[in-house]
């Protein structure tokens, strides 16, 4: 079995970062909430303490069973998880000594703390805490101090106990991934292979072991995830899976004929299902974001259910799962409120008594790619923009028609085009780091048109016009829960603007969205 580090989420914004920054290490990691410890078998390696919104002298403050873990397995606990191993080990906590916010410099007390070996001292790192540890837990001595705070990083003698009141994980923290490349591969003794040749191999036989001569139904979308998921499982059992790509009438200019075409030479067994007249139909007259998603996902599974029942004897059903979804399901105040509703397989498991199958389970969305690439997978396929569920259902707001369809693919088609087209120089990649983006298009997260209900006077020649507006959004991102819009160039956007307007019927205005995630979302519905 792998070895991994656990890390035990208290509730803080940046936990994921913790593994994503353990992963880069190639050291795999699983995060469960501070009150779900799993097993500590043999292959777990050391436990890593997250941050928390929450002040560890709270009331209802988040308490962690560390009894199996301090002073058994290199522990490093991380701000609030700092702050928890000093209060609950003889230590101290108080709010009225100092609070830090944001960038301080790191002064190293103890030159040969393995948490800190090679560290540069006064290196900067990145605060958020308005607690601070006054007195340090029994067996505590300090390794390092900030400006303000005395006991900025310290250690229990006798110890693999670790932990620092900043956050390494951040990209602030200038050299945080160094500390924790001590801690992971340094203390807790991680080998550091756990690369996307070996997830291939081990998942390729695990999923061999597991689905044995059995037959598989997978959902496929064109999109990344499953896209993988797809060659993953077909390397493992071959003509026993199934793939369904559903046609939902949404789909950007000439989507359904490019991705069945792009699949053909990848040995897949793609089965491209034609929905898209009973969806438009389905639509008409409704406008409330929620509703269209209910009604597309209904139709989604209904039409999903009639291709995959023609399937005999089919007993898994296929999901491109990543791990951010796992996370989310089972985070420490459970499952997020609803924003809004994605349309996916759900509902068909029990509907057609099925099991479930989701090979990328334990990957983050960047680690999806890199695996795609590693199994060959073009780049076309692997560099594509996340694309909702619903399409382009929720990128015209207020009712979907046939005409208003028309004008949206052609505006988005010229759009996205015009991403790809435009040369730059080399930066990375906004959908793996370790890739050059040339182009404008892979350089960003996700992009696209919308549609918007309203028309505004213009003119055209010497005729007065009262037609449609585009917005245009493009945001940079890591994992899709925040995001900011990007500077597009503005010769860029004039061109765009332009050409949309003089090759579009029914556009005579395009704007660009400046908004941020939060306060608003990366789709308009």
């Amino acid at each position: 079995m792998a070895e991994k580090i656990i890390i035990l989420d208290f509730g803080s914004q940046v936990t994921q970062l913790i593994g994503r920054r353990l992963r880069e290490l190639n050291v795999y990691c699983e995060i469960y909430p501070f009150n779900k410890i799993p097993a500590l078998d043999e292959t777990v390696k050391g436990v890593i303490l997250s941050g928390s919104p929450f002040s560890v002298r709270d009331s209802k403050a988040p308490q962690a069973d560390l009894d199996g873990i301090k002073g058994k397995l290199p522990l490093l606990g991380i701000c609030y998880g700092a702050q928890y191993i000093a209060h609950k080990y003889g230590g101290e906590v108080d709010a009225s000594i100092a609070r830090e916010y944001g960038r301080a410099m790191l002064d190293i007390a103890d030159k040969d703390s393995p948490l800190l070996k090679g560290v540069t001292d006064h290196s900067q790192v990145w605060m958020s805490h308005g607690d601070t540890i006054a007195r340090l837990p029994e067996g505590g001595e300090v390794t390092a101090s900030t400006a303000d705070v005395a006991n900025a990083a310290y250690h229990i003698k006798g110890e693999d106990t670790y932990a620092v009141q900043f956050h390494p994980e951040v990209y602030h923290t200038v050299e945080g991934l160094k500390i924790l490349e001590n801690f992971a591969i340094g203390i807790c003794g991680c080998k550091g292979d756990w690369t996307p040749a070996s997830f291939i191999d081990t998942t390729i036989a695990d999923l061999r072991d597991r689905l044995g001569d059995d037959k598989v139904i997978l959902g496929l979308s064109g999109g990344v995830d499953s896209t993988v998921a797809a060659v993953l499982l077909n390397k493992a059992i071959g003509h026993n899976l199934t793939c369904i790509f559903v046609n939902n009438g949404l789909l950007r200019k000439n989507e359904f004929e490019d991705v069945l075409a792009s699949y053909k030479d990848m040995g897949l067994n793609v089965i491209g299902a034609d929905a898209s007249a009973e969806f438009i139909s389905q639509l008409k007259g409704v406008t409330e974001p929620e509703q269209k998603r209910k009604v597309i996902g209904r139709l989604f599974i209904e039409t999903f259910d009639k291709y995959a029942r023609s399937i005999e004897n089919a007993r898994w059903l296929a999901q491109g799962t990543i791990y951010p979804d796992v996370i989310e399901s089972a985070s420490v105040n459970g499952p997020s409120s609803t924003i809004k509703s994605h349309h996916n397989v759900g509902g068909l498991p029990e509907k057609m008594n099925l099991k479930i199958v989701e090979p990328l389970r334990s990957l983050f969305k960047d680690e999806v790619r890199r695996v795609g690439r590693a199994l060959g997978i073009k780049d076309e396929l692997i560099g594509r923009h996340p694309f909702p569920g619903p399409s382009l259902g929720i990128r015209i707001l207020g009712e979907v028609t046939e005409d208003k369809l028309a004008i949206l693919r052609e505006a988005d088609d010229i759009f996205i085009r015009g991403l790809r087209e435009y040369r730059i120089e080399g930066v990375p990649s906004a959908s793996d780091p370790s890739v050059t983006a040339t182009n404008l298009y892979d350089s960003i997260w996700q992009a696209g048109a919308m549609l918007l209900p309203v028309r505004s006077v213009g003119v055209m020649g010497d005729e007065r016009t009262y037609e449609y507006t585009i917005a245009l959004r493009a945001v940079i991102s890591t994992d899709g829960m925040t995001a900011d819009w990007v500077h597009l160039p503005y010769d860029f956007m004039a061109k765009v603007s332009n050409d949309i307007i003089n090759k579009v019927r029914g556009v005579n205005r395009v704007v660009y969205d400046i908004s941020s995630k939060p306060p608003a979302t990366i789709e308009w519905e």
